[in-house]
């Protein structure tokens, strides 16, 4: 089985956004399970492998901050790409200054996580959007051999993660719920030998969205888990545990 590897990621301002919220962007109190994985997979993404977050290690005071910002108020129709596409011709601009508005935000800031994840096979090959419960990127890395070159073997991706991470590569750059909101990495080789150790609190933390479920592509739903926070450290359930409901 592949090694479980942990990364300790910072950024001054976060926002994972609670899906009730409708106008303005609420953050959860810390970073969600699907958010922790596309960090992984902003590193090494392949059709091949799927991220599994298991634990969650908050290393600084949860803190909130407001922000008002612009924002456009409509995004560019499914539709109307195909219709460009299909016509070969046409205008997909959005103009921003017709279609700006302001939002207020609650905001974390100053934060510090140490995320661990191990990645499961999938016996996926090529650049097609893999059949799982998961929305990845499609996007391939170029800087590595095709798949069909190698063998699916887990050490193979194994030494292509730790490789990337310790050059600070990435596919794109990761980032804490938005993607305005960068965020640095490392390796934590041995998590045992950190100084840093998480916040003393507990708290409930309530339903928290686990990652949207694309078995049936044509209708995806989210799925939650009863999230809590004991001395800083949020444990991840299983996928398909009783504690994951849709």
């Amino acid at each position: 089985m592949p090694r479980t590897y942990c990364l300790e990621v910072s950024g001054e301002y976060a926002c994972f956004t609670r899906p009730e919220m409708k106008v303005e962007r609420v953050s959860y109190d810390v970073i969600t399970p699907s958010a922790a994985r596309s960090v992984f997979e902003a590193i090494l993404w392949k059709p091949a492998i799927r991220w599994m977050p298991t634990k969650i290690e908050v290393l600084d005071p949860i803190r909130w901050t407001s922000v008002r910002r612009n924002e456009v108020g409509s995004k560019i129709s499914a539709r109307n790409v195909k219709t460009v596409m299909k016509k070969g011709g046409g205008n997909l601009a959005l103009y921003v200054e017709d279609d700006r508005q302001q939002r207020a935000g609650l905001f974390l800031r100053d934060v510090k996580y140490r995320l661990h994840a191990h990645f499961e096979m999938t016996g996926k090959e090529g650049a097609h959007r893999p059949n799982y419960p998961y929305l990845v990127n499609i996007i391939q890395d170029t800087e590595e051999k095709p798949l069909h070159s190698q063998p699916n073997a887990p050490a193979k991706f194994m030494n292509m993660f730790e490789r990337r991470v310790k050059k600070g590569q990435c596919v794109n750059q990761p980032y804490l719920g938005c993607r305005e909101f960068a965020c640095d990495f490392k390796l934590i080789e041995d998590p045992a030998k950190e100084t840093a150790t998480p916040i003393a609190e507990t708290r409930q933390l309530g339903w928290m969205l686990y990652d949207m479920d694309f078995t049936n592509l044509a209708d995806p739903t989210p799925r939650f888990f009863n999230a809590r926070m004991e001395n800083g450290v949020v444990t991840i359930p299983d996928w398909n545990s009783e504690e994951v409901r849709g």
